[in-house]
């Protein structure tokens, strides 16, 4: 959870994946601009029902702290279930997605003292999926200095059987590669070093643009009109749909080595019937050839546990997964059913069970993360300061400093030691 509170603008407290920490962003800057500043904002998440609970108890907790502040309720739930929220006595207003990141929208909510009251007013949703164009939001700056996160992507149109993200975000668009390197351009120009590619599916990046370029198409162009960019770095990937200009990139030193890849599962019935696009020695493959290209690639990976018919076997085949495709950094979802979608009305695996194969992958995640954190103790790592103590190496490992370094700059550091998932510099 992300929470910008800064005095000008609303303050938006954020839940869930970086493409909302991006549009959490641009909603303070919008509400800023539209002088909306007694507003509490929570972004929600919707990719499991925990989250959608977390977001009720943070709205709880939000209003018991502002009882006098108007609290509006946006994001991924709020547009997939806006019903939900407008029944919470401490809601004011709901919005959809679309909605959310409408600079006409804040300034029409700032214009007004009323809004929310009545039924008809408390709920703002439009049909997402009647969305077809993508405007990147141009912001003049990020609260961090060192980072920048940019929207390129939203949408999706895959419909694997356990995910309502699609309904909550539309079918995929894409940024124009010129509309996305002026970004760039712009970030990089206001003091930040890193650039984050983010999307709701961001490998499918393209289709929908004239000349339908890809992925690869766009880091190639940033690299190469932005050279003042020292560092590149893609978000959460699907490995099936990598083109080959992006491979081509894998080896450019200024694109980061480290990629989370959308995995799921490590067991071919399993993937089919979540309706994935790959099995499992496509993704074992695109590792090998990602790592012949760059041998420092660390990689990351979500990956869901105990979806619905998922025998022992299959959970083993998942496990074995972090060995054979050399993953670092996991994300590990118990699965849980979302009304809607195809998965919820398959045979369910208990409830304990799917608990104790959650908590088997994280604890063999955890021990690939400290071997390989062990694994650079002695070696030489350029990294980014975040912070006067604290940064990020190439392959996003938290390095943590002996004395204080200045922020934004990208150093070389010899790392000494390693905690609990972090280095020591």
């Amino acid at each position: 959870m992300s929470d910008s509170s800064e005095n000008n603008g609303a303050r938006v407290v954020t839940l869930g994946c970086r493409l909302n920490a991006y549009e959490g962003q641009v909603i303070r800057e919008q509400t800023r601009a539209a002088g909306l500043d007694d507003a509490v904002i929570v972004n929600t998440c919707a990719v499991t029902g925990e989250a959608v609970r977390q977001a009720r108890q943070t709205i709880r907790k939000l209003r018991r702290e502002n009882p006098g502040t108007k609290l509006i309720v946006t994001g991924c739930a709020a547009q997939v279930e806006p019903e939900t929220f407008a029944e919470m006595g401490e809601v004011d207003l709901v919005l959809g997605n679309a909605e959310k990141v409408d600079a006409a929208q804040w300034r029409r909510i700032a214009g007004s003292n009323d809004f929310g009251i009545g039924e008809a007013e408390k709920v703002r949703v439009n049909d997402i999926m009647a969305v077809r164009e993508h405007t990147p939001h141009m912001i003049d700056c990020l609260s961090e200095r060192t980072r920048a996160f940019i929207q390129v992507q939203n949408g999706c149109d895959h419909r694997c059987t356990f995910c309502i993200i699609p309904f909550g975000r539309g079918n995929a668009r894409s940024v124009p590669v010129g509309d996305a390197v002026e970004q760039v351009k712009r970030v990089v120009d206001a003091g930040h070093r890193e650039v984050v590619l983010t999307g709701v599916d961001l490998t499918s990046y393209g289709p929908d643009l004239p000349g339908s370029p890809r992925l690869g198409t766009l880091v190639q162009a940033i690299l190469r009109h932005v050279p003042e960019l020292p560092r590149l770095r893609l978000s959460s990937i699907d490995s099936i749909e990598a083109d080959p200009a992006l491979m081509d990139c894998m080896g450019e030193a200024r694109l980061m080595p480290h990629l989370h890849l959308s995995l799921q599962s490590g067991d071919d019935m399993i993937l089919k019937r979540m309706k994935r696009r790959h099995l499992r020695d496509d993704a074992i493959r695109f590792c090998d050839d990602v790592r012949a290209r760059r041998p420092d690639v660390v990689f990351g990976a979500d990956l869901i546990a105990g979806f619905p018919t998922e025998t022992e076997a299959m959970h083993r085949q998942s496990l074995a997964m972090l060995e054979e495709c050399g993953l670092t950094w996991l994300h590990i979802f118990p699965y849980s059913p979302r009304r809607g979608t195809p998965a919820a009305k398959m045979p369910p695996v208990d409830g304990g069970t799917i608990r104790a194969r959650a908590a088997e992958l994280r604890g063999a995640g955890d021990g690939r993360r400290a071997a390989y954190l062990s694994s650079v103790v002695g070696k030489t790592q350029r990294v980014l300061v975040e912070r006067g103590d604290m940064g990020r190496s190439e392959g996003f490992s938290e390095v943590r400093f002996s004395e204080t370094r200045a922020q934004g700059e990208i150093v070389d550091v010899t790392i000494t030691g390693s905690g609990e998932g972090y280095l020591i510099a």
